[in-house]
């Protein structure tokens, strides 16, 4: 019997977006990505693989899906003890895996096949827990690169980082790195993990050049001091008669 492609609610879908653009909105200065197009131009089936360092990553996932992909559906698995406590997820296209068990693997390639053959694109995170983005090995999980093995299919790694800039409110960092073509049945002994670390050593300079440029900013949000801090820096512009500029510091575009 075929593995069924998780269900779908548009209009929860919708509405679920709608409120990932707004906790970035709330909780960021910016949301910037790096090689954007080789996610958005990308055909076929598609695997994106991510490093995971934080609760924010599948809101990550649902923010790039919305805003350079609408047109595709957008599936990743979750470990089931947690869907079942946040079933709503189960209608946006999210599946539960029995973590760390011979069972969960199964269910992982099989419903990953099944999503694959149906057009949709497969988001994973293979090191299978939170771990800071500067340590080494990556150490993924075997899931990944036994999934497309066995399908023949494109591996996109996407590197993330969340770091303060000027502003008191962190950047979002994204950088998608150089995709993985891989054949039915390739061997991909670590090539992998080389492509995500590649993409994320290039984010992490990116990063510590403490500017947008090279950069699309793909959503803004909160800015300024806040407080006291900008109350003076009202007064001041007031008392100058300039405009009020809320940024801390201009971020070179």
């Amino acid at each position: 019997m075929a593995t069924a492609v998780p269900r779908i609610s548009a209009p929860l879908l919708l509405f679920f977006r709608r409120i990932v653009r707004g906790y970035f909105r709330r909780n960021f200065h910016a949301v910037r990505v790096r090689g954007a197009n080789r996610f958005s131009g990308a055909t076929g089936p598609l695997i994106v693989y991510a490093n995971h360092g934080s609760w924010w990553d599948p809101m990550v996932a649902f923010h790039l899906a919305d805003t350079l992909m609408p047109q595709r559906r957008h599936y990743a698995p979750m470990d089931s003890e947690a869907l079942e406590r946040y079933k709503i997820l189960g209608w946006l296209g999210i599946f539960g895996v029995a973590m760390e068990s011979a069972r969960g693997a199964v269910q992982f390639l099989r419903t990953g096949e099944a999503v694959l053959a149906a057009g949709g694109v497969l988001w994973v995170t293979p090191q299978g827990r939170f771990v800071d983005a500067r340590m080494r090995p990556l150490e993924f999980k075997a899931g990944l690169a036994a999934l497309a093995s066995r399908t023949g299919c494109t591996v996109l790694p996407l590197a993330i980082e969340y770091t303060f800039w000027d502003e008191r409110t962190p950047e979002c960092l994204l950088q998608f790195g150089e995709a993985v073509h891989v054949r039915k049945g390739e061997a991909l002994d670590g090539v992998l993990e080389s492509a995500l670390l590649a993409a994320m050593e290039e984010l992490k300079e990116a990063s510590m050049a403490r500017s947008a440029r090279g950069f699309q900013t793909l959503s803004n949000g909160a800015v300024g001091t806040a407080g006291f801090y900008a109350l003076g820096l009202r007064v001041k512009a007031f008392l100058q008669r300039r405009k009020y500029r809320a940024e801390h510091t201009a971020v070179g575009e």
